[in-house]
């Protein structure tokens, strides 16, 4: 698999498709409360997610090298520790955010994903975290939300029963190496290698797959705290199994 740092034109597109996609499948929802392959999510649970990544990714990009992520990843922590980590924000965050309907969540993180973009270029090679030693830079990040956005419209998709595969899956295997240092990739197709490596099956809904499997669509009252999805632009890595 490719390890060369990814080019910076094809992660610009790859950046930008991911984004899109996520807007053109919330289009599409009829029903928020469907289950997703995010363990215990909803779709609107997921729109939610999708708001404060794009907001933390923002502020990470604002504050580097200086951001709490940067701090976090200074410690040079186990990677079962990162995850925890970042588990708790994601959990937390979705709990205190308000109750909006899904297309005003989505509208959310792509104003958030724009401006994220829109600072890119002139940041790209600046310092964005130190992990183990080693230097990672904005681009190198941006990969890594390239990651994040092509993932998350696969679960948009699958929770509506249609299908995704982003345009250039290779992009994503080496964005992954330079922007996830703290998770291995697993071998196989470039697509699916990513889906697995974050802890989706690619398979889902299939109740042969065993995790991420499809959940029925809960009544009453939902938790205001559920289990969060992988996040690989931060810190978080693959589902509890």
């Amino acid at each position: 698999m490719e390890r060369t740092p990814p080019d910076r034109c094809r992660v610009l597109e790859s950046y930008q498709d991911g984004v899109k996609a996520v807007r053109s499948l919330a289009e599409t929802v009829a029903d928020w409360d469907v289950p997703t392959p995010c363990a215990d999510w909803q779709l609107i649970d997921l729109a939610g997610h999708l708001r404060c990544v794009a907001e933390n990714f923002l502020e990470y990009l604002q504050d580097a090298p200086d951001s709490r992520l940067a701090k976090l990843f200074a410690q040079d922590a186990a990677t079962a520790v990162l995850i925890r980590q970042q588990a708790r924000q994601n959990a937390a965050e979705l709990a205190v955010l308000p109750p909006e309907p899904g297309p005003e969540r989505i509208l959310a993180f792509g104003v958030s994903a724009g401006a994220y973009a829109d600072l890119l270029p002139d940041m790209w090679d600046r310092t964005h975290l130190i992990y183990r030693g080693t230097k990672y830079t904005v681009g190198d990040h941006a990969g890594a939300a390239c990651v994040e956005w092509h993932l998350h419209a696969w679960d948009l998709a699958r929770a509506i029963g249609a299908d995704y595969r982003p345009r250039d899956p290779d992009l994503l295997v080496s964005a992954w190496h330079w922007g996830v240092p703290h998770l291995p990739l697993e071998p196989g197709d470039s697509w699916e290698a990513v889906l697995r490596s974050s802890g989706r099956s690619p398979r889902w809904p299939d109740p042969s797959e065993g995790p991420g499997r499809a959940r029925r669509r809960r009544s009453g009252r939902q938790s205001s705290v559920r289990r969060p999805p992988a996040s690989p632009g931060g810190a978080a890595g693959r589902p509890a199994r």
